[in-house]
């Protein structure tokens, strides 16, 4: 009873600190991730696992030499050191035992790269970059599907896009699909000839679970729920957000003249005269 008691204190103690590190990780800036990711894991080594798996971190660009084609890296496409490219299912640097989704798998994988290639210039520009992931978990299948948009020039932006799709199918039942997104965005301006620089950032995750029929493949039902969902989150960036930065700086300086906000107190003095006199008068 004793070891039971104390495996499960020990238990609680580690989801305590996951959901502390998760609430810390919400409130720093994206673009610092990985360090804060590593200072966690320092500070408690024991939920190293459950930190990786649960904080999403920037996206970055590789080349598939045998395509002459970049692709996306993250923890999705990672064996070890080597990252899978979706054009080629090769790795690089090349390693001989990565994991390869399986015939079926990878032919849903070539339809949905090919579906989100137009989805991501449609929405996104040609300087965008999107990439599909496919594994297999129990009872159906799992994709991330990733997309990257840097802006360069005197704003410099970057859109990182992480939408986890998990699959589950079921005999005689609609499909369950279980979407997860996560945008991390950044926006830097720096004016010419100007040290100082506007530096925003943050992150949005949100969920989203539908039950469809899949009789005509996935990809006509895992690509309205994303377009939606980014969609969704899109709207919620510009009111939210960009909408509380409009309030601080109009806060700071305002457009107007607030002379004529605020009352003229000699204005004031001798509407209240007249009232009075009124009220004497009658």
């Amino acid at each position: 009873h004793y070891f039971i008691q104390s495996n499960l204190r020990m238990a609680d103690e580690d989801e305590r600190k996951l959901e502390r590190s998760m609430d810390i990780m919400r409130r720093m800036p994206p673009q610092n991730s990985a360090k804060y990711l590593a200072n966690l894991i320092d500070l408690c080594p024991t939920i190293t696992e459950e930190l990786l798996s649960a904080i999403d971190q920037p996206l970055h660009v590789s080349r598939d030499d045998l395509k002459q084609k970049d692709f996306i890296i993250c923890d999705y496409n990672r064996d070890g050191d080597s990252f899978r490219s979706p054009w080629s299912d090769i790795y690089f640097p090349s390693i001989p035992d990565g994991y390869h989704p399986p015939i079926q798998l990878r032919v849903i994988e070539e339809e949905l790269n090919s579906a989100f290639k137009l989805y991501t210039d449609m929405y996104y520009g040609d300087e965008a970059l999107s990439s599909v992931y496919v594994w297999d978990i129990e009872n159906g299948f799992a994709a991330a599907i990733l997309i990257r948009k840097m802006l360069k020039g005197v704003i410099n932006g970057c859109w990182d896009a992480i939408n986890v799709m998990e699959v589950t199918e079921r005999i005689g039942r609609p499909t369950h699909y279980k979407l997860t997104t996560t945008v991390m965005m950044r926006v830097l301006e720096k004016s010419e000839g100007c040290a100082a620089a506007m530096d925003l950032g943050g992150s949005i995750m949100r969920q989203k679970e539908e039950d469809m029929y899949s009789d005509n493949g996935h990809v006509v039902n895992i690509g309205p729920m994303v377009e939606e969902m980014e969609n969704n989150i899109r709207q919620q960036i510009e009111g939210v957000y960009f909408g509380r930065t409009r309030d601080i700086l109009n806060g700071i300086r305002s457009l107007a003249n607030l002379s004529h906000k605020t009352p003229i107190p000699g204005f004031n003095n001798e509407l209240s005269g007249a009232i009075s006199k009124r009220k004497q008068a009658e």
